[in-house]
């Protein structure tokens, strides 16, 4: 019995976000977008009306499936700063491991793209207020509990969280290893 339609389309969707997340937008071509969601060309066009409709489909599937499971570290068990510690921890070993050093998504979208998408710079955007607004609410249930200082502009803090995040992803797409990147984390945590 064949699926039903919604599931193969977020199937093909899934394996666009991998080819646009290993290629870029730029150096994904319909091609290798046809051939890994089992779409000729002129499916792949009917199905999504262009190449650019595709890639907005991929990154809100990113938004969607793969950010939150790494924001859910957040959720466990611990101090506030141990949480994030283990989050960023975990993003870096992740990024490092990885033999393609694709990084994030969002991040490489708002890189190669945002200064002439303005549709993928909105996602982008979105996902990192995604992750500022966990950060915001994780920082102020530590001022609740005293561990994180009171007095200190969550807001700020949580904007400052993201941006570490945010080059600590960029500098893992060329580092040796995660021992390299381990101490930043430390210093960052140390600061509020």
């Amino acid at each position: 019995m064949a699926r039903p339609r919604k599931f193969q389309a977020e199937e093909a969707v899934a394996r666009a976000m991998e080819v646009f997340w290993e290629k870029g937008y730029a150096g994904a071509t319909p091609q290798e977008l046809g051939e890994r969601m089992g779409l000729g060309r002129g499916s792949l066009y009917n199905a999504f009306e262009s190449k650019q409709g595709l890639f907005e489909c991929a990154l809100r599937h990113y938004h969607e499936h793969e950010a939150p499971r790494l924001l859910a570290l957040l959720s466990r068990e611990g101090s506030v700063k141990e949480r994030l510690r283990v989050l960023f921890l975990a993003i870096i070993e992740l990024d490092v491991a990885d033999p393609d050093r694709k990084g994030c998504l969002a991040i490489n979208t708002a890189v190669e793209l945002a200064s002439r998408d303005t549709a993928a710079a909105r996602l982008a955007a979105r996902m990192f207020e995604r992750t500022e607004a966990t950060f915001l609410a994780l920082l102020e249930e530590g001022q609740r509990t005293g561990e994180v200082d009171a007095s200190l502009d969550a807001r700020a803090l949580a904007a400052f969280l993201l941006n570490n995040l945010t080059g600590l992803r960029v500098l893992a797409k060329t580092a040796a290893d995660a021992a390299h990147l381990t101490p930043i984390v430390d210093v960052v945590l140390r600061s509020f």
